[in-house]
């Protein structure tokens, strides 16, 4: 429970600096952050699974390029879905995408999968 908390808030960051960076991106208050988070958990989880298996011919023939195109669609459906939260259109729901997964990898180098600080501690040996 903790990590997926954890995770979350690194969600809401990313969300935050996709509409900090992009102008065709906004969320309007705390309380949208929070829910687009956690609805753009739940599709990651259960609807993009899905189209990936449905694109897989298409993500093989553009050597796995189409999945940014996935990942701005999984975008686009949250905002499409909730209110508070605008894409100007779909090269922005791929910017932004492209943005809060760059978060997510960032912070996944830092965080193990149970919600824990992870550092790496490398002894030089002469």
């Amino acid at each position: 429970m903790r990590g997926f908390l954890l995770r979350s808030l690194i969600t809401m960051l990313g969300l935050w600096l996709a509409s900090e960076l992009l102008g065709g991106v906004s969320i309007a208050g705390t309380g949208t952050f929070i829910v687009a988070a956690l609805l753009l958990g739940f599709v990651n989880a259960i609807v993009r699974p899905v189209l990936f298996f449905l694109t897989l011919p298409l993500t093989i023939v553009t050597l796995g390029l189409f999945i940014l195109v996935l990942n701005g669609l999984m975008f686009a459906i949250v905002a499409g879905v909730l209110p508070g939260f605008g894409v100007a259109g779909f090269g922005s729901a791929m910017l932004g995408a492209v943005i809060v997964s760059l978060t997510s990898i960032v912070a996944s180098w830092f965080i193990g999968p149970d919600g824990r600080y992870e550092v790496l501690i490398v002894e030089r040996r002469r």
